[in-house]
């Protein structure tokens, strides 16, 4: 696993914003772990948050597009943290956009705010978590119908390794995103490896997966675990 992807781990772990314990989810399933990008509250953990997700898009899909696209409202200060981290890392220049929950209709009128889409523009949608491809749903058609575009990828902070919603094929949200709409879509680490750089090894002097706690995600995973996980 790549340092940065270690870094990142420690850095959600320190940050409170993965946690691990006993969570009820809004699919209503009982999880072991909880991940909550809303917990990013400071400029320098937004500041460290966009650098991670800056390497993680040029890994995944380089720096050719024009436009990061945080849907409403959590992909807001994401897209907002890693445009500025694109600039700052790689000297390139990426317009951030975003949509509104309900449309504008005096001063600057329109769903969108930040910029707008142009025909033509490559577009790398930025989440936090997804988990069934609800938000995509949505964010898609919204996307094009304002210019002939082109989604390039999809990038999430973690990917649980959780079936989707097509739970009969037994893949990840992500994969099936992937194959629905025809673009890639990554994360910057995967439950699974969060699981290896964690179990048994201290954080600052404690350990977050101890025994107990991976029997508690093995017993998850052997319920709603994707698949495609890698045993």
């Amino acid at each position: 696993m790549k340092t940065y992807k270690q870094e990142f781990i420690n850095f959600m772990i320190e940050s409170q914003v993965l946690k691990f314990g006993a969570f009820t989810l809004k699919s209503g399933r009982k999880s072991p772990f909880f991940m909550n990008a809303g917990a990013y509250l400071t400029g320098s953990q937004l500041r460290r948050l966009g650098a991670y997700y800056a390497r993680a898009i040029n890994e995944s899909f380089g720096l050719d597009f024009d436009v990061l696209f945080g849907p409403a409202y959590k992909g807001i200060p994401l897209a907002v943290a890693t445009a500025m981290a694109i600039s700052e890392l790689y000297g390139k220049e990426i317009r951030y956009s975003a949509n509104r929950k309900e449309v504008k209709d005096h001063g600057e009128t329109g769903i969108l705010l930040g910029s707008k889409l142009k025909d033509g523009d490559k577009v790398v949608i930025i989440e936090d978590v997804t988990t069934s491809g609800q938000s995509i749903a949505e964010t898609y058609p919204i996307l094009k119908s304002q210019a002939d575009i082109n989604v390039i990828g999809l990038i999430v902070s973690l990917n649980r390794m959780e079936k989707g919603s097509g739970a009969a094929l037994g893949q990840t949200a992500l994969t099936e995103i992937s194959q629905k709409y025809g673009f890639k879509a990554s994360a910057i680490v995967t439950m699974d490896e969060v699981i290896k750089h964690l179990y048994n090894k201290p954080i600052d002097g404690t350990i977050y997966i101890d025994d107990n706690v991976n029997n508690a995600l093995i017993d998850y995973y052997s319920q709603y675990g994707a698949s495609e996980r890698k045993e």
